[in-house]
């Protein structure tokens, strides 16, 4: 029997969509392994939120609140989890893979001297035990682990698993936390201006990869098969780390999620960091010279050719067929 904590995160006053990623994978543990869930909202004002947690896959909810917890702290968010571990007695604590995430699951692993598992993709419970499934060697192969530990903190990759779904039943408590004296205190977000290219709501993407060459292709080849099919144009990391295109452009945990209706990835390998950022696409057509590309796993329609041969061929015979 498993006690499953999920560790919410509020965001731009709403909860993460992550966080009801991770009540889908938390439901399915403790329903494998006979155990309940449990979650633990943190902020100010946020009893809403907890409520309505509760009754969207988060079971029964503690809720912590203070000044300390109105904005992300993570010396002061691990203290909240470890009060809420203690009340639940939860031997398994499940974290969304975010930028704030990253920084507060191993303090909170170290505040409960429990094993850490970093970015899983999968968590299964069969026969009794949990493993734990994670992309190392930049997604070219899969560990599968287990622990040996009374308790475990895992933080999940953002868009590894499908959204919860439905409605659930559940219950929300007051949680009191002793903060005390913090060596860090929060002073200001500052937010990147916006460029004005939203991905996420374009119905048609089409994305290079570092497979395209060279920075002057996107504007020959990639560019124009979006514009041919009044999408946008998108890239992996890879590409954006090489500066051949501005942050904005980018699909994947680090860049933006995106679901459109066709996803057209050129030249892209599928690292599980790109993955996660447009699996969930209704139509995904991958075009690769390497036949074994982990991009053709989740592709619809694959095609191993030259990009620079096929991607031409193709707006060319778009733009005849419009006229």
């Amino acid at each position: 029997m498993s006690t499953v904590l999920i560790v919410t995160e509020i965001q731009n006053g709403s909860l993460r969509e992550a966080c009801y990623e991770v009540a889908s994978l938390a439901q399915q543990i403790a329903a494998a392994t006979g155990g309940s869930v449990k979650s633990l909202v943190m902020g100010q004002g946020v009893a809403a939120l907890a409520d309505e947690f509760s009754k969207k896959g988060g079971g029964d909810v503690f809720l912590a609140e203070g000044d300390a917890l109105a904005n992300h702290n993570a010396e002061a968010e691990s203290k909240a989890i470890v009060a809420a571990v203690e009340a639940s007695g939860a031997d398994l604590v499940l974290i969304p893979s975010t930028p704030s995430g990253w920084d507060t699951a191993p303090r909170a692993a170290a505040a409960l001297d429990a094993g850490f598992v970093s970015e899983c993709f999968d968590i299964t419970a069969e026969g009794g035990s949990i493993t734990y499934k994670r992309r190392v060697f930049n997604g070219k192969l899969e560990a599968t682990i287990s622990a040996s530990c009374d308790k475990v903190v895992a933080s999940v990759q953002t868009g590894a698993t499908t959204p919860f779904e439905g409605s659930s039943e559940g219950s929300v408590r007051k949680l009191d936390v002793s903060i005390g004296d913090l060596g860090t205190k929060f002073v200001e977000v500052k937010q990147a201006e916006s460029k004005g290219v939203d991905l996420s709501k374009a119905d048609v993407i089409v994305s290079g990869g570092r497979g395209v060459g060279t920075p002057e292709k996107f504007l020959e080849v990639i560019q124009p098969l979006a514009d041919a099919l009044g999408g946008a144009m998108g890239a992996s990391r890879p590409v954006v780390d090489a500066g051949w295109l501005p942050h904005e452009y980018q699909v994947g945990s680090s860049g933006q999620v995106v679901q459109p209706k066709l996803y057209i990835a050129c030249g892209i390998s599928g690292a599980i960091q790109h993955l996660v950022g447009m699996k969930t696409s209704n139509y995904i057509i991958a075009i690769n010279k390497d036949p074994d590309a982990p991009i053709f796993e989740v592709a619809n329609l694959g095609v191993v050719a030259d990009l620079l041969e096929i991607v031409p061929a193709l707006t060319e015979a778009l733009t005849a067929a419009k006229g």
